[in-house]
């Protein structure tokens, strides 16, 4: 890549990468289909059904009436065994047939990096303004990084000039969406060939230049690093991540290692701070939807799993936002529409979200 390239582009770009080569991937095989994950929402299911009986039962001998809602209870308690007969079938099944199948197909990387490893460092902006020179200004100041790309999505502010004023190579994403903000991003940043690594964050100032060398000593065991915030230490208490959405997104990540039982430990699907081999970026951009918005993290993760990525998370600090969140995070009930739309990914394919 040339690096006299021009400070500011406005047109979507095609990946320019040397050709990925996917054929060491594994393909999907029946041993991978998640079993432990549709067998446990048939567990809840089930449970849910049951203590729906339990609770008119309550309701029953609240009232005094020893034979109210006797038949439908009768029925409930019936009907609540066969899914919660099922999720134990589909579990013991996993765990006895697929799972030592699924460890064995973990790639465990000790792949060593030169000794002063470079970084590009690509930044998603939407109106982030008061806080866009900031953040370039932090990963610029950071040893091993070369450079810094930020991707504005039709900003309508000076989040633009303020990059570039920074010091920053400034890039227009004219696809509105968080999903394509992302994805330019990576494509931009695996551009540059002289670089090994890329890292992915945001223009918010919430994640910080120093958590860099955290990815950096977990990236020789694996192609992606995942920042998590799921560690109450690290976590200031005054930023948008509510109680809620803490929990949220842990019991998410939950459903994401149930989901790939074997691949890896998960606590967190919305972070937006992550490390990746430049190599790698090239791959998996050949199989994520930029099409999907708010929920992309999660599809992402998903995505790189199921073809047989390796991901390690990494704890990272995570500081009050500078300006207003424009995510999910705004409030804990869009929050919860975007987690929820996570979870309906996860459970029946992205394809309905894109």
């Amino acid at each position: 890549m040339d690096s006299q390239s021009p400070r500011v582009r406005q047109s979507s770009i095609t990946l320019e990468t040397d050709e990925p080569n996917l054929q060491n991937r594994r393909k999907p095989g029946v041993d991978q289909l998640p079993f432990f994950y549709w067998g446990l929402w048939a567990l809840f299911i089930g449970l849910g059904i049951y203590f729906w009986a339990i609770f008119l039962s309550i309701v029953r001998l609240a009232l005094l009436q020893q034979n109210l809602f006797v038949s439908a209870i009768t029925k409930l308690l019936w009907i609540s065994g066969l899914p919660s007969t099922i999720g134990i079938i589909l579990i013991a099944i996993d765990l006895a047939a697929c799972f030592p199948q699924k460890r064995r197909g973990v790639r465990h990387f000790s792949l060593p990096l030169s000794d002063k490893p470079r970084i590009t460092v690509a930044l998603t902006a939407y109106n982030d303004e008061s806080s866009i020179a900031l953040a370039v200004g932090d990963f610029l100041s950071h040893r091993l990084v070369k450079r810094v790309i930020v991707v504005s999505n039709n900003s309508k502010d000076q989040t633009v000039e303020r990059a570039i004023e920074a010091g920053a190579i400034t890039v227009n994403e004219e696809r509105q969406g968080y999903g394509h903000c992302v994805y330019r991003c990576l494509a931009e940043a695996a551009r540059w060939n002289d670089t090994e690594l890329v890292a992915l964050c945001e223009g918010d100032v919430t994640f910080r230049a120093a958590d860099l060398d955290k990815f950096v000593a977990y990236i020789p065991h694996a192609e992606i690093v995942n920042g998590t915030r799921i560690v109450e230490q690290l976590r200031d208490f005054s930023t948008q991540l509510s109680t809620f959405m803490y929990y949220g997104n842990f019991f998410a990540g939950k459903l994401l290692e149930v989901k790939h039982l074997g691949r890896g430990t998960f606590t967190d699907v919305g972070t937006t701070y992550k490390m990746m081999r430049r190599d790698t970026v090239a791959e998996i951009l050949q199989f994520v939807k930029p099409t999907i918005n708010l929920e992309f993290n999660a599809h992402f993760l998903d995505t790189a799993l199921r073809h047989d990525f390796s991901i390690v998370e990494c704890p990272v600090t995570f500081h009050p936002r500078v300006g207003v969140s424009k995510g999910g995070n705004v409030n804990d009930l869009r929050a919860l529409k975007v987690g929820m739309r996570m979870i309906w990914g996860l459970t029946f394919g992205w394809d309905w979200l894109s």
